[in-house]
């Protein structure tokens, strides 16, 4: 018999030892220690108690403290991974979270920037060198806002006199390593950074740090785009949103979606196919000046 702590414990130590992001374990964590909490309260201390009805109660609870269907089906998610560790454990026999359904979650359209849009964030940018360099990195690439802040200088590879480069992500957790092509743009703007703003120091280190060195943390980063997105006058608008720019007005202009697919990080090639619903509502975004792959 397995306490549910314990269960607990082995199941995020395991989810450590696979390298998910600490943002993933964290989800998990908590969303298991809720589920854990609720048991609790309904007498069942072991994972061998657990019954289906006991995880519908869970979800019906959480519904009723008006949680939103997308929290709740995070929530479900995260309980069928919990199980599913627990059946390969051997910690129980039966799959009780098989029966729990998903809510139904409205898919909301993604945050596409026009091109007056992202060319008022660059021009907002534009006298900060370094700030302007990480604005061309999302909207070139298309990479996460964490893939950015692990860039080191080893991972870049620049031609100044052909304007050719690439960019080398490794794999963090579920996603895969991939090598995304650099366009013009993207090349001078982190070649202006290099040459006048970045501190030199030791190649092998991160791209975007500050002056003392340290690397940019995500959060220093979001703040940061957040407050150009303001002065840029850009409403309602992440740093995510240059991810799905990118996505959008290369699809719109032709390149494959294949192509998109793998330069993105995408797992599944339907991630990248539900974005030609949304640039085809917006008539075909204009063409844009994110340069050729």
């Amino acid at each position: 018999m397995t306490k549910l702590e314990q269960a607990h414990k082995k199941f995020i130590d395991t989810l450590e030892t696979q390298e998910r992001s600490p943002s993933t374990v964290v989800a998990y964590k908590k969303d298991i220690e809720q589920l854990i909490e609720h048991l609790y309260k309904a007498g069942v201390n072991l994972v061998q108690e657990i019954k289906t009805i006991h995880l519908e109660d869970f979800m019906k609870s959480l519904a009723e403290k008006e949680y939103t269907n997308k929290s709740i089906s995070r929530k479900t998610n995260s309980t069928k991974t919990f199980f599913r560790f627990l059946i390969l454990e051997g910690l129980i026999s039966e799959n009780v979270a098989d029966a729990l359904k998903h809510p139904k979650v409205k898919i909301k359209a993604p945050r596409i920037l026009s091109r007056l849009e992202y060319g008022a964030l660059r021009d907002s940018a534009r006298d900060d060198v370094r700030t302007f360099a990480i604005v061309e990195v999302l909207l070139q690439t298309g990479i996460r806002i964490s893939e950015l802040a692990k860039i080191k200088i080893e991972h870049l590879e620049m031609d100044l006199e052909k304007m050719l480069g690439a960019l080398h992500i490794g794999r963090v957790g579920r996603h895969d390593a991939r090598t995304i092509p650099l366009n013009k743009a993207v090349i001078e703007a982190i070649n202006k950074y290099l040459q006048n703003e970045r501190p030199k120091l030791d190649k092998g280190i991160h791209l975007f740090i500050t002056k003392t060195g340290n690397p940019l943390l995500v959060r220093n980063i979001r703040a940061t785009l957040t407050r150009y997105f303001e002065t840029a006058g850009i409403e309602n608008a992440t740093v995510n949103d240059l991810r799905h720019t990118f996505v959008a007005h290369h699809l719109a202009q032709g390149t494959s979606i294949t192509v998109i697919s793998k330069i993105a990080g995408h797992k599944r090639l339907s991630t990248t196919e539900r974005y030609l619903e949304f640039i085809e509502r917006k008539t075909d975004v204009e063409k844009s000046e994110l340069g050729v792959l």
